[in-house]
């Protein structure tokens, strides 16, 4: 691994693409948004024909909305456009296309960023994650609500349910005026626009084709945001010892996709070059990748190495790794011995 000192000359190397290119955003714009709804209008026409078409559809449509929410989280760091407010309306927009509220998003994102990986400071948007020491503390019920998250059922199945249309609907007891009436406007917006959609194809229609889009988006959303960070030597600290730039380039990983996926996705893949520098626009991030060779380095996953993380449950904080439930025995008796 390279040192902090490499690494922050790395970040100074890469600050020129932290400008938006109004010409790629907009042109991002045109080839994810509009075949979205033209695919969204095909699912619909092709109910009369054969559901398992409108499934293939559907599945198609739910990798653009996943596209989608690459924009929205792009405005949410401030580099799909260079006019703040343009960023503003924009992530408004497909805030309400995404059922995610822009400015309570863009807020507990920001707190991701700047705390990933650092053990005191767990709990806003992230992954529950408890180390070896915490949980063998634990009482019963802690124990076994944390087996419940962490069980890739709940995770990936129950996670979109109720992430996506129950908790993105509340505000927290700390949010702030604006992110208050954001959260309302997106909600009402949400509402009108499923009530209008209704109104015109039916209730029934509407619910077979955005039912297994919202689904198959939202599970792959949690997907890449679970895996990115949850790899077997990733980097946990406390706060004494966390460092930004280490957790950004070994805390996050570089997820080699194939191009229509890594298209679809948004180059959110290049997840240790987000972290290094969020305000990167996605169209920037495989160039940046590709032109500096110290971060093709980083922690390299595939889709089918990636599945071997389903298994990871715990930090060892002693080994600096993750382990899976099975692996917890054998721990506590290395503990034991030492």
């Amino acid at each position: 691994m390279m040192s902090t000192l490499d690494h922050r000359n790395l970040r100074r190397k890469i600050a020129h693409y932290e400008k938006a290119n109004t010409k790629n955003s907009i042109w991002q714009i045109i080839n994810t948004i509009a075949p979205f709804f033209l695919l969204w209008f095909l699912a619909y026409k092709s109910l009369s024909i054969s559901y398992f078409l409108t499934l293939v559809i559907c599945i198609i449509a739910a990798g653009f909305l996943v596209r989608i929410f690459i924009i929205f989280h792009d405005c949410c760091h401030g580099s799909f456009f260079k006019k703040r407010k343009a960023n503003q309306i924009l992530g408004t927009i497909t805030g309400i296309l995404t059922f995610c509220p822009y400015e309570q998003w863009k807020h507990s994102h920001s707190i991701h960023h700047a705390t990933s990986s650092n053990l005191n400071k767990r709990g806003t948007g992230d992954v529950w994650v408890m180390t070896v020491d915490e949980y063998i503390a634990a009482s019963k019920w802690q124990k076994f609500a944390y087996r419940l998250y962490r069980n890739p059922f709940v995770l990936f199945i129950l996670g979109p349910i109720y992430i996506f249309l129950i908790a993105y609907r509340f505000n927290s007891k700390k949010a702030r005026p604006r992110e208050r009436r954001n959260t309302y406007v997106t909600n009402i917006s949400i509402v009108a626009i499923i009530a209008l959609i209704c109104w015109f194809v039916g209730w029934q229609p509407f619910l077979f084709v955005q039912g297994p889009i919202f689904f198959l988006s939202g599970s792959l959303g949690i997907w890449l945001f679970y895996v990115q960070h949850q790899f077997e030597d990733s980097y946990f600290e406390n706060q004494e010892n966390w460092d930004y730039v280490k957790a950004a380039m070994d805390g996050s990983s570089y997820y080699k996709l194939p191009k229509i996926l890594q298209w679809l996705t948004g180059n959110i893949g290049f997840h240790h070059i987000h972290h290094l520098s969020p305000r990167i626009p996605n169209y920037y991030l495989e160039e940046v990748h590709n032109t500096h060779k110290p971060l093709q380095d980083a922690t390299t996953i595939t889709i089918s190495t990636s599945l071997r993380s389903l298994y990871f449950r715990l930090w060892d904080e002693k080994n600096n790794r993750f382990i899976g439930f099975k692996e917890l025995k054998n721990v506590m008796e290395q503990q034991k011995e030492d």
